[in-house]
C-alpha cells in the first residue's frame, strides 16, 4: 500500500496516461470474468450483504415518500427564467427538466443541473411553488462540480462492486473527483483501473437514475450501520432529531446532500486517473484509507483533449524543469523545505528585486521581524486558538513557543513599538519573512505545497477613511505585476467563516467596504465565495490563469478590524485634544496583502507557465558566448566578462565540443541569446546573435557591435518584456 505520508518532490508521474485503462468499444465480456489488468474478479460474487440491506430500507422509505408527494395539493405556479421570461407549471409535478424540454430538447440534453431560487436543484425533482429557475450546463462551474460529484458516485459504486469496500467520502474537486475507501485485504494498484472503469461503464450504460430521499438520523444509522466511517459522519455532523438526504444510483445508496445529474447515462467519458493513500477526515491519528481519483465528461472528445492537456502539463511540471535546469531540489532530511541552487536563486532574487523596486515607488517600508515567538503572542492574535495545529510549536525552558506561520502579529508589535499619529498613516509595512507551516507530509508537493517559504507580505495600517484609496492602489499594483507575466486574473470576495472572531457588525462593515471597492473598480467582474474568509476578516482572493488555463490563487487582500483590537493598536487622531474623554481610542485598520504570495509556489507556477523558457529579465541563463574555434576563446571570454560586468547572467563555452554541439547545448539549456564569435567578430569587436525563439535558424544571423548588443540586452532586461526580442 502507498504510504499516507509520502511526499512528491520528484517529477510527477501521470498514472492517467501511463496506467492501463479499459479499451474503448471492446466486445462485452462476462461480468464475472477476471479483467486482464487485475488478478481479481471484475465483481464480487456474491456481492456484499450491505447492498441488499441499504436497498431494502431505501425502497420502503421511497415508497412512503412517493405516496406523500402524490397527496400534495397541485396548484398552478409561475417559473421565472434567467432572461425574465415566465413559464406556467404545476406544483409537485413540473420539474426543471420538463421546462428545459419545453424550450428545446437540445437544451434539456445539455443541462446538468438547475438552480431554483438560487439553490441547486435536481433536474427531475418537482418544483414545490412559484420560483426563479436557472439551467446550468457542464461549462458552468457549478454544473461541472455537480457532474463530477455524480461521477464520484459512479466510481463509488464501481469500487463497492469490485472491492467490497467501505466508502468514506467522495467529493468533486477542481480537477475531477475522488472517493476514499477502506479495503481490508488488498491495496489499490494501477492494474485495477481497467476493472473499475469497466464496472463504471456498466453502470453508465444502465442509465441508473439518481433518486433523492430525505432520511431521519436514526434511520441513517440503521442504513449505514455496517460502515463505521459513515456512522461517524452521521453521528458528528447531523444533529439528533434531524434528517439529511441520501441518493441512490443502481445498487448504491450513499449519504449525500446532492444534487445530481438525472441519470448515469449523461456521463459519456469516464477515466480513473490515479490513486493514493489518505487518512480518514485528513487526520493522521485516524485510519489509513485508499483514495481513487477520476475524471469524466459529457463528450468523449473532451476526454481526448484532457489527455493532451495532461501530456503538456507533464512536460511543464516544475519539478521536472527544476531538475533539468538545476534550479532547486528537496531532501528528506528537511521535507517540504526547498534547496535553491544558484540558477534557481537567480530567479528567486529577481522576483524579490522586482517587488522591492515597486515598494520604493509606491511608498512601502520594509521591515524584518523574528521567526519565533512566545505562545502569548499567538494567544493574543487568535492563532493559538484557531491555527495551532498548523504551526510548529516548541517547548523551550518549559515555555511554549512557535515558529511564525505568518507575519501579521509581528508587524502589530512593530506598529505598537511607539506612539503613532494619524499623520503617519497609512503605514505600508512589507517583509520577505520566512514562514513555517506544519503541512502534512503526504500533502507536500514540490514547490506548490511546502513547510518553509517566504511571502511578499505587506500589512497596511490605515484609517477607515483611507481603505478605499489603499485598495485602489493595491489593485493597480496587482495589475502591474501580473501583467509582467502575462497572467489574467479573477476576483472573489470570501466572506465570514464559522470560526470568525469579533462582532457581526464589524464583519458586515468590513465586507461592505470590500464589496464597494470591487464594484467600483471591477463592476460585475467578481463573485462571492461565502464562508471562506480568514477567521479575523473578509478577503479578496485573486485567482490567476496560466498558459494552460489552469487557475491558481496567489494574491489576497484581507481587511482586518480584529487584530488592531486584540493588540490594542491605536493612533493619535486629528481631534484627539478636543474629543470626549470617554470615546474609545482611534484604531487603525489592517489590510493584509500578498501579490506573489509564497515565492516558492509562485516560482512553481511561472516555471510551468513559461515551460522553462524564461523571459530575458527573469532568466537565470541569459547569454551564452561560443567561439567558433580555439583562437577565439580569449575574445569569447572578454565578451562574457563585459556583459557580466554590465549586470547580465552570462556563460562562455570554451570546451572541446564542436560548434553545432555547443549551440545545441545552449538551446537545450534555454539560454535566451547565443553569441557566436570568430575572426570577423574579433576584427570588428562584434558578436553574431542567435535568438532562442527563432526556432530552426541555422544560417548566419545578425552581427552587432559589442557595445550595441550590450545596450540592447540591458534595455530588454530593464523593460521586463515577455518577448525575447532585441529592439
Amino acid at each position: 500500500m502507498a504510504s499516507a505520508v509520502s511526499s512528491t518532490s520528484q517529477p510527477a508521474q501521470v498514472p492517467a496516461l501511463n496506467a492501463p485503462h479499459q479499451e474503448g468499444n471492446s466486445k462485452k465480456k462476462d461480468k464475472k470474468a477476471k479483467d486482464a489488468g487485475s488478478a481479481h474478479p471484475l465483481e464480487l460474487d456474491p456481492r456484499p450483504e450491505y447492498f441488499d440491506h441499504r436497498l431494502k430500507i431505501f425502497e420502503k422509505l421511497k415508497s412512503e415518500h412517493d405516496e406523500w408527494v402524490k397527496n400534495q395539493p397541485r396548484q398552478e405556479i409561475s417559473i421565472t427564467l434567467k432572461d425574465g421570461s415566465q413559464r406556467k407549471g404545476t406544483s409537485w409535478e413540473t420539474t426543471p427538466l420538463s421546462i428545459a424540454k419545453e424550450i428545446s430538447q437540445g437544451l434539456a440534453d445539455r443541462t446538468v443541473i438547475a438552480k431554483v431560487d438560487g439553490n441547486l436543484w435536481d433536474l427531475e425533482r418537482p418544483l414545490e411553488g412559484s420560483c426563479s429557475l436557472e439551467l446550468l450546463d457542464f461549462d458552468h462551474p457549478e454544473g461541472k462540480r455537480v457532474f463530477w460529484h455524480s461521477s464520484a458516485h459512479v466510481l463509488g459504486e464501481a469500487a463497492e462492486r469490485h472491492y467490497g469496500c467501505h466508502l468514506c467520502i467522495g467529493p468533486p474537486t477542481d480537477e475531477g473527483f475522488f472517493y476514499e475507501m477502506a479495503i481490508e485485504d488488498r491495496p489499490v494498484v494501477n492494474g485495477d483501473y481497467p476493472a473499475l472503469e469497466k464496472v463504471a461503464d456498466l453502470a453508465i450504460k444502465e442509465k441508473q437514475k439518481f433518486e433523492r430521499l430525505v432520511v431521519p438520523k436514526e434511520t441513517l444509522l440503521e442504513m449505514f450501520g455496517y460502515n463505521k466511517y459513515k456512522k461517524h459522519i452521521i453521528e458528528t455532523k447531523i444533529p439528533d432529531g434531524t434528517s439529511t438526504t441520501v441518493y441512490r444510483c443502481g445498487p448504491m445508496v450513499d449519504l449525500c446532500v446532492g444534487p445530481h445529474i438525472p441519470h448515469t447515462g449523461r456521463i459519456k467519458a469516464f477515466m480513473v486517473t490515479k490513486n493514493s493513500a489518505s487518512y480518514f477526515l485528513g487526520d493522521a491519528n485516524n485510519d489509513s484509507l485508499q483514495r481513487v481519483y477520476g475524471i469524466s465528461f459529457p463528450d468523449k472528445k473532451q476526454l481526448t483533449e484532457y489527455k493532451k492537456f495532461l501530456e503538456e502539463a507533464a512536460k511543464r511540471d516544475h519539478r521536472k524543469i527544476g531538475k533539468e535546469q538545476e534550479l532547486f531540489f528537496f531532501n528528506d532530511l528537511s521535507p517540504g523545505s526547498c534547496f535553491f541552487l544558484p540558477h534557481g536563486t537567480r530567479i528567486y532574487n529577481t522576483l524579490v528585486e522586482l517587488m522591492r523596486s515597486e515598494y520604493f515607488k509606491r511608498g512601502y517600508q520594509e521591515v524584518i521581524s523574528p521567526n519565533m515567538y512566545h505562545s502569548k503572542l499567538w494567544e493574543t492574535s487568535g492563532h493559538w486558538q484557531n491555527y495551532k495545529d498548523d504551526m510548529f510549536t516548541l517547548d523551550i525552558e518549559k515555555e511554549n513557543w512557535a515558529l511564525k506561520p505568518m507575519n501579521c502579529p509581528g508587524h502589530c508589535l512593530i506598529f505598537d513599538s511607539r506612539d503613532r499619529s494619524y499623520k503617519e498613516l497609512p503605514i505600508r509595512m512589507a517583509e520577505f519573512g520566512i514562514i513555517h507551516r506544519n503541512e502534512a507530509s503526504g500533502a507536500l508537493t514540490g514547490l506548490t505545497r511546502v513547510r518553509r517559504f517566504v511571502q511578499d507580505d505587506t500589512h497596511v495600517f490605515c484609517m477607515p477613511e483611507q481603505i478605499q484609496g489603499e485598495i485602489a492602489a493595491l489593485f493597480d499594483f496587482m495589475q502591474h505585476i501580473y501583467g509582467l507575466f502575462g497572467f489574467e486574473f479573477h476576483l472573489e470576495l470570501s466572506t465570514r467563516p464559522d470560526n470568525y472572531l469579533g462582532t457581526l457588525e464589524t464583519w458586515d462593515t468590513a465586507e461592505d467596504q470590500l464589496k464597494g471597492a470591487l464594484e467600483k473598480f471591477y463592476p460585475g467582474k467578481w463573485e462571492i465565495n461565502p464562508g471562506d474568509g480568514a477567521f479575523y476578516g473578509p478577503k479578496i482572493d485573486i485567482t490567476i490563469r496560466d498558459a494552460l488555463r489552469r487557475a491558481f490563487q496567489c494574491a489576497t487582500i484581507q481587511l482586518d478590524f480584529q487584530l488592531p483590537e486584540r493588540f490594542n493598536l491605536k493612533y493619535r487622531s486629528a481631534d484627539e485634544g478636543t474629543a470626549d474623554a470617554g470615546r474609545p481610542p482611534a484604531r487603525p485598520v489592517i489590510i493584509h496583502r500578498a501579490i506573489l504570495g509564497s515565492l516558492e509556489r509562485f516560482i512553481a507556477i511561472i516555471t510551468e507557465h513559461f515551460a522553462g523558457k524564461w523571459p530575458f529579465w527573469l532568466s537565470p541563463r541569459q547569454v551564452l558566448v561560443i567561439p567558433v574555434a580555439i583562437p577565439y576563446r580569449e575574445y569569447a571570454t572578454e565578451v562574457a566578462e563585459k556583459l557580466t560586468a554590465a549586470g547580465l547572467y552570462v556563460d562562455v563555452d570554451n570546451g572541446e565540443n564542436t560548434l553545432p554541439k555547443k549551440v545545441r547545448n545552449g538551446e537545450i539549456a534555454q539560454y535566451n541569446f547565443i553569441l557566436v564569435v570568430g575572426q570577423d567578430e574579433l576584427d570588428t569587436r562584434s558578436v553574431n546573435v542567435r535568438n532562442r525563439d527563432d526556432v530552426g535558424t541555422k544560417a548566419r544571423t545578425e552581427t552587432l557591435p559589442l557595445d550595441v548588443i550590450t545596450e540592447k540586452l540591458l534595455a530588454l532586461k530593464s523593460n521586463r518584456s515577455l518577448h525575447n526580442k532585441l529592439e
